[in-house]
């Protein structure tokens, strides 16, 4: 059996920090004073993480191999941050909504819309958090465990920050329902709830792809589910119904903040869908050639 001598440098000084010898075909875990998941290794101090099942004898290096440590800096688990990350614009909104006191002016706490819209886009709203609440916790498989703690606050000031700007803005007593009236909300209505359900089916699918516990990556496509042949053309078909759910949101209010929030979306599902989609063209050889990231033909 061959055998391979690891030296392992820091990033950033160069400095070695261990020398393990007699090393097998496969790269053996070990302390560096931090827990694993805040550990990256790399053949080039820039370069990406090497993975847990990657094996040495399939990695550009000789028999004596140089290795770089990186520290990720504290990290949380994705779950925690989705949970919270979610349930703070479900909340936030309903404070609104309910017009809790130092809000609106003090005669308008705890009174109710005189516009049906307004309970509507509450249901809806609502519905769409705990929708992706519930996914969170029985649906998606993660392919990696943790990400950096300070994420969590970014990704909260995103989501609490728009959840309250729409929600002042749509539950406001001096609020106009939507020029088109009723027609405008029921077609609104109708490509929300249809862009959910496509969203949960996409999820449903990519979760049947992977086993649990496993981080297997395959080509994912349609299944009997008529939501789910949107993979012919597309590669992140969950990003598609994202986007049209918010779109369906921003015509049934006609609020600004809400179409700034489906633009500002819009902008990062497509760098996220062009990621994956590079990803899937890399990695696999027969990937489909038709599909485009996000939206089929166009981009």
């Amino acid at each position: 059996m061959k055998h391979y001598e690891v030296e392992i440098l820091d990033a950033k000084t160069k400095d070695k920090l261990c020398f393990l010898d007699k090393v097998g075909k496969v790269l053996p875990s070990f302390s560096l004073h931090w827990y694993p998941a805040r550990q990256s290794i790399r053949l080039d101090p820039k370069g990406k993480s090497l993975k847990d099942e990657d094996v040495l004898q399939h990695l550009p290096v000789g028999t004596t191999a140089t290795f770089y440590f990186r520290d990720l800096g504290a990290q949380i688990s994705w779950v925690t941050v989705f949970l919270t990350e979610y349930a703070g614009p479900l909340l936030i909104y309903l404070m609104f909504y309910f017009r809790v006191p130092f809000i609106y002016a003090p005669k308008y706490d705890f009174t109710t819309s005189k516009h049906w819209v307004v309970h509507l886009a509450c249901m809806c709203h609502s519905f769409h958090y705990v929708k992706r609440l519930l996914e969170t916790l029985f649906v998606h498989r993660f392919s990696h465990g943790t990400m950096p703690l300070r994420n969590i606050f970014k990704n909260c000031t995103y989501y609490w920050g728009f959840a309250a700007w729409m929600a002042y803005y749509i539950n406001h007593p001096l609020y106009t329902p939507p020029i088109y009236g009723e027609q405008q909300i029921r077609l609104a209505l109708t490509v929300f709830l249809f862009c959910q359900i496509g969203n949960f089916s996409i999820h449903i699918a990519l979760r049947n792809l992977r086993p649990p516990g496993s981080k297997t990556r395959k080509i994912p496509y349609p299944t009997k589910n008529p939501f789910t042949w949107i993979f012919l053309l597309v590669s992140c078909p969950n990003y598609t119904y994202e986007l049209g759910s918010w779109l369906g949101f921003t015509l049934m209010t006609q609020c600004l903040p809400v179409a700034f929030f489906t633009l500002v979306g819009f902008i990062q599902m497509t760098v996220w869908a062009k990621g994956k989609h590079r990803s899937y063209l890399k990695e696999f050889r027969d990937y489909p050639t038709l599909r485009s990231p996000i939206l089929p033909f166009i981009l």
